[in-house]
This record gives structure tokens, sequence and C-alpha cells, in this order.
């Protein structure tokens, strides 16, 4: 049974941070991925995905973006390739076709049996990534079966959908985007709306994530903030990457003949009902982005950027508008549902008693309860990008510090579920 110090279980972003890291450390390890480096850029992404991060902020440790086009968005085959040339330029130490069927824990370390044998080690990180299985709502069961449903991990581009209407359940950045092609391919779309962060592409003459950056927003750290379980599952950003920065939100999804609802609530059989809480949700989102802006003109005026960059534009708002309140599948020719609601973490694998009673890693900057074990690139893990592949680096210097130190002190104490909550 081959045997090394560590284990990192994942070869995303998150597991090549983290290897990169040990191998700065001179730490011996071996990351273990189920299909080819970065699988889930590679087979789990729609064709016309780019990145929502410009390529400058694609950063990991000992590595940048060098290429022409610093502001440009990578497609997923793209990114598939910046991170397997990240890999090579330090020779990670990759095992791939080794899906982990259990990790298991005992008095002389961990146990990881695969697909193709097994792995002993003192020490496991677990970086399966934030995006692991699409979230569908329970009552999806209860639809109609001759309506097809389809999860982002399972779009590839709009003729593949069967023809009909087609319902995008979930208006952050999966959804809106998902809506905005099939629409622009000429189909009939209705946008069931749950609650997101809206924000403009650029703002004042520069990228929105430039200025998140520049104002603090990624570095805040979950101790910072006053509801961590809130911040961790608040609404994710409503944005595009394209080359010609435009915007992508209601009003310009409204314009293309997008029709839109509130949540979706209920589904029986051919009869789907949703929320009336469209306006209330859009407020709510607008009212954030108020916020946001004013905290970057507050920014610009503070670091005299006032004539450095362009004149502030407010966004265009959603016009008053009639939603829907209910559809019946065979009556409104729903041919589909692309359920964009999100995702959840699984680890069915996992024999360690480290999960909540969500089913969620328990940990304090990467670091659970038991000792050895460890989980990298989680949703606002310590800071706020702990899941961009931008943030992950902060996060994999901790933990490789802390692995550091176990080695050399191997008799470090695991935390209590509270310490690592």
């Amino acid at each position: 049974m081959p045997t090394t110090h560590t284990l990192v279980i994942g070869a995303g972003q998150a597991g090549l941070a983290m290897s990169r890291r040990l191998t700065d450390a001179g730490i011996d390890h071996v990351v273990l991925e189920r299909g080819r480096t970065a699988e889930r850029w590679r087979s789990e992404r729609w064709e016309s995905l780019r990145l929502l991060t410009p390529n400058w902020a694609t950063r990991l440790p000992g590595w940048t973006y060098t290429g022409p086009h610093p502001d440009g968005y990578m497609t997923a085959d793209e990114l598939a390739t910046y991170l397997s040339t990240y890999a090579g330029s330090f020779d990670a130490p990759i095992e791939e076709g080794q899906d982990v069927h259990e990790l298991c824990y005992a008095d002389n370390g961990f146990t990881a049996r695969t697909s193709d044998g097994s792995w002993t080690a003192q020490n496991v990180v677990v970086a399966t990534g934030w995006c692991d299985q699409p979230r569908v709502p329970g009552f999806a069961e209860r639809l109609d079966p001759a309506v097809a449903q389809i999860t982002p991990s399972a779009y590839r581009r709009p003729d593949l959908v069967p023809d009909g209407r087609v319902l995008v359940v979930g208006a952050a950045a999966t959804g809106v985007q998902i809506a905005d092609e099939l629409a622009r391919a000429g189909r009939e779309v209705v946008l069931a709306v749950g609650g997101h962060s809206r924000v403009p592409r650029r703002y004042r003459g520069m990228d929105i994530w430039w200025w998140l950056d520049q104002i603090g927003v990624f570095a805040t750290t979950i101790d910072e903030v006053s509801d961590s379980t809130r911040s961790r599952n608040e609404g994710a950003l409503q944005l595009v990457g394209r080359d010609d920065y435009r915007d992508l939100d209601l009003p310009t999804l409204e314009g293309l003949g997008v029709r839109l609802s509130g949540r979706l609530t209920g589904i029986r059989g051919d009869h789907l009902t949703f929320a009336d809480d469209l306006e209330e949700t859009t407020a709510a989102a607008d009212e954030r982005l108020t916020r946001l802006l004013t905290r970057i003109d507050d920014h610009i005026v503070a670091t005299g950027l006032d004539r450095e960059v362009l004149p502030a534009v407010s966004p265009a708002r959603l016009p008053p508008t009639e939603p829907i309140k209910r559809l019946h599948a065979r009556r409104d020719r729903i041919a589909a549902v692309v359920w964009a609601t999100g995702y959840r973490r699984s680890y069915p694998w996992l024999r360690v008693p480290v999960l909540d009673s969500d089913g969620e890693i328990v940990q304090r900057r990467g670091i659970t309860p038991v000792a050895g074990l460890y989980v990298l690139g989680q949703r606002f893990q310590h800071r706020r990008d702990s899941n961009f592949i931008d943030g992950v680096r902060h996060d994999a210097t901790y933990v490789a510090r802390h692995i550091a130190s176990r080695q050399c002190h191997p008799t470090t104490p695991s935390l209590s579920r509270e310490d690592a909550s």
C-alpha cells in the first residue's frame, strides 16, 4: 500500500495551489484526481462559458497570467489548459484516474481507498471544490416526466435543449448566462428570480472585479461578518465575462424577451407556482448595488482617483413588469427546466466525523476537528474569495504552514467543533 506524508484529494485550482505550497515546503505528498487535472472544468461546463474573473485575477501560488489579454476572460477549456500548465511548472505529483471511494481514520493516520488501490498518509486535504453537486429542490421529482430537467453541469448549448419554452430557475451568474444564451438563440425563456447580487461588468471605466479588490471586499474574513452562515449562503453575483464587457442583468434579459417571475415555490405535475416576490427581490438587489457603488465612489474620492476614472453612471433599473404567477407545463409548452439553483457538497466517501447537520465539513481556516484532516476551496472558508481561483492561494498558504507544524510536532491536538466552526 503506497504511503505519503500528505494526500490531496482533487486536482482543480484548490488542489493544485495546495500541491504547490506543499512542494515549496518540501513536504512529500500526492494529489489524487478522479479524472484528469481540472476535470470539472473540462467535462462539467457549458460550451460558451467564460470565467467571471478577468485573466489577471487567476493568480495561484508562484503563478500568474502572462498572456496578451489580461482584461479578458478565459473559457473553461483555456482555464483547464492554464491549470495543467501550472501543474507541470512544478511537476505536481498527480495521480489521475484515482476516484476516492472511502477515506478512513485510525491512530496511525488516514487510509484512502480509491478505484485503483489504497493510499495511507498522516494528513489529508479535501480539495474537491465548492461546486460539487448541483442542488435541485426536492419538489423537482413531482414535475411532469415529459418535461426535461437539466442541471448546469449537463447543459451544453441551446440546440441540445428540447424544442419549446424553457424555464430557468435561479438568477445568479449561471442562471442569467444560460437564459441569455437561450434567448439569443431564439428560444422562449422564463426566468424564476431568487436572491442575487447585481453588479455591473465595468464601473467608471474599470472592471468591477478590480474595484472589489481595491476596496477590500475580497479580503474581508469570516471573522469580520456578523452572520457567518448568511454570508456563506448569500446570493451569488449576477455577472458574465465577455470581451465586449457588456452587462447581464434583469433589464437586459427582459429586453431580449425573457419573461420574469418570482421564486419557484411548488410543482404538482403540470402546474408550477411562483412567489409574488419579484419586485421585493429586485429592489433588495438594487439596494445592495447602490451601497456597493457608493462605497466605490467614496474610495475614488479618498484616493484621489476622481480625474483618472470615468464619471459615475447609474445602472438601468427594471421597469414595472407583470411577473408570471403560474405556469401549466403542457398548455404553456414548457419543454425543459434548467435548475440553476446552486450547488451542494457531497462526501459519501468521507468516513471521518467532521460533517455538520447540513453535510458540510466543519472547519476553521481549513482546519477540521480531526487532527491532520483539512479542507480547501470552500466558500468564504476564511476570506470572501476563498473559493475563487484568485483567493484560494491565501488558504493554501495557511494550511501548508499548519501541516508543516504538524510535521515538526506530530502530537498537535485536534480542534474542538466549536473552535473549528
